[in-house]
């Protein structure tokens, strides 16, 4: 299946100082990519970029099989783009503003009103449409600034910060209307806040340093992989028994009969430890895998750690 966004060997330079280097990845209709990275990281580039704002420095962008570069109107059609701080007007009200941005993005005329009836459904704003948006809460301002993303049905639909300044109830609302985005569209999520990656993302970029320096599917096996595993023995044997068992590459002793397994990063040697150590007649008691969050990875990361 063609992807809705490719990038190829993407750079973008300020003078000499290289904001974005050599950037490709790819997005799938139905997924949600979570980009990270810390202040600096090259997010807001790449986000210009593939808005059409920023004109790359060398490489190639296609939206749903269109090139960005060659054919930027036809490209952009296809995408839909909530700024961090959200492009409203406060002095409209919400349908006068959405009937706006469907101008704007050349709705023909017989087909407005039912795009902005169907984006103000899917955003929730049914019951403020006649309500101004300076009078909303933030929350609602939140729902109107992806309504008017979403009112021409593109594609690819691109969140910077979209959550940022809520309360909680209102973080909850927009993750759930973002995950229901995800099953007609693409999605592209910008956001500080690492649980709302793991909790809505089926997918993850950190840049660092203008690079990706971390790219994983979440909840896969590798992604998940076991580090170590902290087990407790009724009656242990020798450490060199231990040793010996596939996938493990070393043993640390602890109190009360336990030990720490350093083993091969590899979903499928956890599920062959447990049968063994479950039949060894060692009397298992405890078996409990240790895994790296995604808090933990990117702090390593970013911190200038090897990855």
């Amino acid at each position: 299946m063609e992807p809705l966004i490719k990038t190829e060997n993407l750079y973008r330079y300020y003078g000499d100082r290289c904001a974005v280097e050599d950037l490709s990845f790819e997005l799938q209709r139905g997924e949600i990519l979570g980009l990270l990275g810390p202040n600096g990281a090259g997010k807001s580039t790449t986000l210009g970029m593939l808005a059409g704002n920023l004109a790359p420095s060398g490489g190639r962008i296609q939206l749903n099989g269109v090139d960005l570069l060659k054919h930027p109107l036809k490209a952009k059609a296809g995408l839909g783009y909530l700024p961090e701080n959200p492009p409203l007007y406060r002095e409209l009200s919400v349908d006068e503003y959405l009937h706006y941005c469907a101008r704007l993005k050349a709705l023909p005329r017989i087909q407005i009103n039912e795009a902005v009836h169907r984006a103000k459904e899917r955003c929730g704003l049914l019951e403020v449409a006649r309500r101004l948006i300076g009078n909303l809460s933030k929350g609602y301002q939140q729902r109107v600034g992806i309504a008017q993303a979403i009112i021409h049905n593109p594609a690819v639909i691109i969140l910077d910060e979209p959550t940022v300044g809520l309360d909680p109830i209102q973080i909850r609302e927009i993750r759930e209307l973002i995950r229901e985005l995800r099953k007609e569209h693409g999605v592209i999520l910008s956001t500080h806040i690492l649980p709302e990656v793991q909790s809505i993302c089926s997918r993850v970029l950190i840049l660092h340093q203008g690079r990706i320096a971390y790219a994983e599917q979440l909840g896969d096996a590798k992604q998940q992989a076991t580090e170590s595993l902290i087990i407790r023995l009724d009656d242990p044997p020798p450490e060199e028994q231990l040793e010996a068992l596939a996938g493990v590459n070393k043993v640390e002793r602890l109190e009360l009969g336990g030990f720490r397994l350093q083993v091969t990063n590899e979903a499928r040697t956890i599920s062959a430890l447990a049968k063994q150590l479950a039949t060894s007649g060692w009397g298992l008691q405890e078996f409990t895998p240790k895994r790296r969050s995604l808090e933990q990875i990117f702090m390593q990361i970013t911190s200038g750690e090897a990855a």
